[in-house]
């Protein structure tokens, strides 16, 4: 008895998504396979949308498992982008095959049926593909990313030189328009202490300060020393909990760069600061460099304008490389792009994971090969110092770090008032979780640690990523679905919400020069009372480096936001409640954070879900 299917193709809404090329079919059932037979009469054109065919067969094929998607046409560059395709069977059954992905070519593509299920290889082509029964998931449909050494000491990368080198799906739909807003505020603050303390709080990097309990050896500042006129001494305050530091210790040592045939300068400051009575985090005092000694003053507010300045400009400039090479390159794009590389190699798009946002390569992959060759021959630590600083930063990465609720605790900053990276992420944290928790098939423990796909993706990130390095404390594998529901999360947090934390507000903070230079021209200075305004302007970097910076640092873009999904990866209603549930709490908490943001001096809106990319591809 014959049985139709009636079969849906979404074009994907972009441009250049459309074929002209003809497109043949089969659909793969466990009770047999429809002939390998063309869509559509004559020459039909999949523009941007949905077209409808019906695909007889000369039996019912049972329950669907996959389809077979080929493009054949003389143009063979014409590239098509089908969103997915939807299978109804003649008893009414609604099958849903994602796709997402480019064909290009006359090139044979293998898509699952999109429930959550797990199906063996075995299962999937049990007739006419069964060649595809021992290749790995991630083929069906991709070409298989490599993994690359980019430098080593370092994670592994992917083996591309080029945007145009890499693969269609992975490449970032360049054609959003720029906005680039540079705050009056920065210019006209940027020397007020309470700014400076400001920004390691809630500027473009607030990874840095914690509470300091003890005070090291190294920092020798005097327990009684008195704050202003308040009477207060470091010894009262700190055991009040009141004292933080910034060390910035992994610069030490670091080779400098030359640039124009100058050599350059990177100090390796120590920085405490107070929280005073208005609740301003107020630096107290500023050493240079590690190793205490007569050509290594302490700095204090009550110091000449200049001095006082000078120091505090070469912490704005340490804080601009270690945030640019650790905080920034590595910590986002380079784990995003290993989470990436990972999950294609290792899972199909229809596993629970891949369908999680941010766990989808194709958000996130793209940026790093181009951010690997930004020149950062304009930095204090281009050259030899940035591999070597990224050797230390690898090494100090742990994966405690990684997770926001365990970093602010391991800093001490759990109470710390006006804290608004910490308010916000600890709540986006919340949301991304309770998704995670919610939307995932695993029920059980035994679950997890039999998915060998699942299993094979930490494996390669704690050998690629994390260099097999034990004491980072990233999962080698995943025992319980507790294990595999916080990494999902971190993922998940890392390539949205902790990018744009780290990323969105460079233009604003850093397109002032002076409040983050990326290099200095003079050596930190060795004795008090010897700057002034000649000698900090040409301590600075010059104009040519500063453009060159600048543009580095014109990156902010809006255009795919957390709240927003392009890729339709859920078939089933229940996850898609989920996903619905979770965009209306990111959407009230984008309004709660407006709200408290009218009543503040300097809104504070990297984390505003409404303006978090939920990608890290600029």
């Amino acid at each position: 008895m014959k049985a139709e299917y009636q079969v849906t193709v979404y074009t994907q809404d972009m441009a250049y998504a459309g074929t002209k090329d003809d497109v043949y079919i089969t659909l793969v059932g466990k009770r047999g396979s429809s002939q390998h037979g063309k869509l559509g009469r004559n020459k039909f054109f999949f523009h941007r949308g949905d077209s409808t065919f019906t695909v007889t067969c000369s039996a019912d094929l049972g329950e669907l498992l996959l389809i077979h998607l080929e493009k054949r046409g003389l143009v063979i560059k014409d590239s098509w982008l089908p969103a997915k395709v939807e299978v109804r069977s003649s008893n009414g059954k609604l099958y849903v095959f994602p796709i997402y992905h480019w064909l290009k070519g006359n090139k044979k593509h293998f898509f699952r049926e999109g429930a959550g299920l797990f199906i063996s290889h075995a299962l999937c082509c049990p007739h006419n593909c069964s060649q595809l029964a021992d290749t790995p998931s991630a083929l069906y449909c991709s070409v298989l990313l490599r993994w690359a050494v980019y430098k080593e000491g370092i994670p592994l990368c992917m083996k591309a030189d080029t945007l145009i080198s890499l693969p269609l799906d992975d490449r970032y739909p360049f054609t959003r328009d720029l906005e680039f807003v540079l705050s009056d505020y920065v210019m006209k603050h940027w020397r007020e202490d309470a700014f400076f303390g400001y920004q390691f709080l809630n500027g473009v990097n607030p990874m840095m300060i914690r509470r300091c309990k003890t005070l090291p050896s190294k920092f020798p500042v005097p327990s009684n020393m008195i704050f202003g006129k308040s009477w207060l001494t470091l010894r009262t305050e700190m055991m009040k909990g009141n004292i933080y530091l910034s060390d910035y210790n992994i610069l030490d040592g670091v080779e400098t760069n030359t640039i124009n045939g100058r050599k350059q300068f990177l100090a390796a400051p120590l920085v405490l600061f107070h929280k005073n009575k208005y609740n301003e985090m107020m630096p107290i005092a500023i050493q240079l460099k590690q190793k205490p000694g007569r050509d290594n003053p302490i700095f204090f507010p009550t110091d000449s304008e200049y001095d006082w300045l000078l120091a505090k400009t070469f912490v704005k400039s340490a804080d601009f490389n270690l945030h640019e090479l650790n905080f920034h390159l590595l910590r986002t794009h380079l784990l995003a792009e290993v989470f990436a590389v990972s999950l294609q190699r290792n899972l199909p798009r229809v596993h629970p994971v891949f369908k999680v946002p941010e766990a989808d390569p194709f958000s996130s992959v793209t940026h790093a090969t181009p951010c690997r060759s930004i020149s950062w021959l304009e930095t204090s630590s281009g050259g030899k110092g940035m591999l070597t600083l990224l050797d230390r930063s690898v090494s100090s990465m742990t994966y405690r770090s990684l997770c926001i609720p365990d970093d602010i605790a391991d800093r001490g900053l759990e109470d710390v008032p006006d804290f608004y990276y910490r308010d916000d992420g600890l709540k986006l944290w919340n949301i991304m979780h309770r998704l995670v928790v919610s939307i995932f098939y695993y029920k059980y423990d035994w679950m997890v640690q039999n998915d060998a796909e699942l299993q094979n993706w930490i494996q390669e990130i704690f050998e690629n990523g994390f260099l097999r390095r034990s004491e980072t404390g990233i999962p080698q594998k995943f025992t319980t679905v507790a294990e595999l529901v916080k990494f999902v999360t971190m993922v998940m947090f890392t390539c949205s919400a902790q990018h744009a934390a780290v990323n969105t507000g460079q233009y604003d903070l850093y397109g002032w020069m002076p409040n983050g230079p990326s290099t200095m021209q003079e050596p930190p200075p060795t004795q008090k009372g010897k700057a002034d305004e000649a000698s900090f302007l040409s301590t600075l970097p010059d104009v040519q480096t500063t453009v060159n910076i600048m543009a580095t640092v014109w990156l902010l873009s809006m255009e795919q936001y957390l709240h927003e999904f392009v890729e339709d990866h859920f078939i089933e209603d229940f996850p898609n409640h989920k996903v619905t549930m979770f965009q209306r709490e990111l959407k009230k908490l984008s309004k709660e954070i407006q709200k408290r943001n009218r009543d503040l001096e300097l809104p504070y809106t990297y984390l505003d879900p409404k303006l978090v990319e939920n990608s890290v591809a600029i």
